[in-house]
């Protein structure tokens, strides 16, 4: 009989992966300001330069249009974090991802126990029960986060003061103007595309993992 592995609780799954979701706003979230912004950028007039010539271009004109010359140099990570500067700063993204990366993490995790049969270890679930573990903690992931990021990706490209009051601004115009269904933009495609998405990306982790573990035990 496989070596039992005791079932890590749902709730530290959960703080885990908000913690984790933590690191991922610090560190990614500056590019994805500059992503965001390069997608939306309008077209540029016949025999004019784009607004933005690529990434380091767009990077440097957030930082001189948004960042007030009066601030010390620490807010430079601040203002190019939350792309649009404002007294909520980070935080309104650490809000919406780290509660998204915490049911992704925890619901991956409950669904492998779930799906183990019984006297069998976690390590060994067969592959199509990884697939469907990863594609629906995917699902369950973007079902808390769609909101939360159609009101980023609308934050990080309104002109520098447009909603002072950060998120709270931009959720207050979007149900007035557009309903709250608005605030499910492109549900549908972000469904299709999170369960086949996630479901590669466990199964990657996984086999990865047991390479690893086969390849350098002792690592």
């Amino acid at each position: 009989m496989a070596d039992q592995v005791k079932p890590i609780s749902p709730l530290k799954n959960l703080l885990a992966g908000g913690f984790g979701g933590m690191c991922l706003v610090f560190v990614g979230h500056p590019l994805d300001t500059v992503k965001v912004r390069l997608q939306t950028q309008p077209p540029s007039l016949p025999g004019q330069p784009p607004m933005y010539s690529g990434t380091f271009d767009c990077f440097r004109k957030t930082l001189i249009r948004e960042l007030p010359p009066t601030i010390c140099s620490w807010d430079v990570i601040w203002c190019i974090h939350h792309g649009n500067y404002d007294p909520w700063r980070t935080d309104q993204v650490l809000v919406t991802d780290v509660p998204a990366s915490g049911m992704y993490f925890m619901t991956y995790e409950w669904l492998k126990n779930i799906f183990t049969p019984e006297g069998k270890s976690v390590n060994e679930l067969s592959v199509p029960r990884i697939l469907v573990a990863g594609g629906i903690a995917g699902i369950f992931n973007w079902a808390v986060a769609i909101p939360p990021d159609v009101l980023k990706s609308r934050f990080q490209t309104a002109p520098p003061g447009k909603y002072p009051n950060g998120f709270k601004d931009v959720l207050r115009e979007l149900i007035r103007d557009e309903g709250v269904t608005s605030l499910y933009k492109g549900f549908n495609a972000v469904m299709i595309r999170a369960f086949p998405a996630n479901a590669a990306c466990f199964l990657g982790f996984e086999v990865a993992m047991k390479f690893l573990n086969w390849a350098t035990p002792n690592l």
